[in-house]
């Protein structure tokens, strides 16, 4: 491992161009490690008002190594028995205030009908009155209940809003609930492989997350230029990535330049090499991954063809 260190650090002196030279090498030697596609990414463990001091996980369904599908079920917390429960109250709920609306449409139909029915006698008394054929008491007292009845037409239809009102609150609590129960049942974001599991059934689940996926069908390997060669590297350039842990050279290509400037990550063995270079990453996309799949973070030398 020295010896190709020290091999790659006399490459790059071959490489490099002297201070203020314009005139670019044939390539560009760098460490690099290898990463996933958009990264690993750590599915976090459910937040919820029962989970408030951290949940614990309950079920675990996957283990490391296991490729998922989006979507699929990985682990389930603690506070899933706890939501199934408030879930089925919500749920009692919202079918209670539908029959309460139901309840309340049948009596103001009923109630309105005999307002119309009431409605129709006083006119009819009035014009008995009017004719001599009735009384003023008798007129005045049709013309009483049916006023009273549609009062309670109108208190009849205000209890339907208010009815209605309440099933919109239950619906949208039921939602909500369902929404955090949801949360309990831990799926994957993406589809892609389990690199590594953080909580065991019976730990309790804290900020670090419950697992680690990553897409490792996409790999690229992350070279770390130094920023005195960056200006030699452009998008679409051939690359070579090796290792040891590799049968082959990987071939790929300079997919992207990233527009940081940073201190270096990667040491090798050599001595010599600097400590506090600063450097560049520059993103190699592989043509294979296969090779690199069960690989992630593996240290590479990458060989960038100007």
């Amino acid at each position: 491992m020295q010896a190709r260190q020290l091999c790659l650090s006399a490459l790059a002196l071959v490489c490099a161009p002297a201070f203020g030279d314009n005139h670019a090498p044939e390539s560009i030697s760098a460490l690099g490690r290898l990463e996933p596609e958009n990264g690993i990414i750590r599915v976090a463990s459910p937040s919820t008002p029962q989970a408030a001091y951290g949940a614990v996980l309950a079920a675990l369904r996957v283990a490391e190594g296991d490729d998922v599908e989006q979507g699929q079920l990985l682990a389930v917390a603690d506070t899933a028995s706890v939501m199934e429960a408030v879930v089925n109250e919500a749920r009692t709920n919202l079918e209670l205030a539908q029959r309460q609306v139901d309840s309340a449409r049948s009596m103001a139909a009923a109630t309105c009908t005999r307002a119309d029915v009431s409605e129709r006698e006083a006119e009819r008394r009035a014009r008995l009155h009017e004719q001599g054929l009735a009384g003023e008491e008798e007129a005045d007292s049709a013309r009483g209940e049916a006023d009273a009845m549609k009062a309670s037409c109108t208190t009849a239809s205000t209890a339907i809003q208010l009815t209605e009102t309440r099933v919109k609150v239950a619906e949208s609590h039921l939602a909500r609930v369902e929404a955090e129960r949801q949360r309990a049942y831990i799926r994957a974001p993406i589809s892609g492989r389990v690199l590594e599991v953080l909580v065991q059934p019976g730990e309790l689940m804290g900020e670090a997350g419950v697992l680690e996926l990553a897409r490792v069908d996409h790999m690229h390997a992350i070279a770390e230029v130094y920023e005195t060669d960056i200006r030699f590297v452009k998008e679409g350039q051939r690359a070579t990535v090796r290792s040891p842990a590799f049968k082959i050279d990987l071939p790929g290509r300079v997919k992207s330049i990233r527009q940081k400037v940073q201190k270096q990550d990667e040491m090798g063995t050599d001595p010599a090499a600097r400590k506090d270079a600063r450097i560049v990453e520059v993103v190699i996309e592989l043509e294979d991954s296969r090779p690199a799949a069960s690989l992630t973070n593996l240290q590479v030398d990458v060989l960038i063809h100007l």
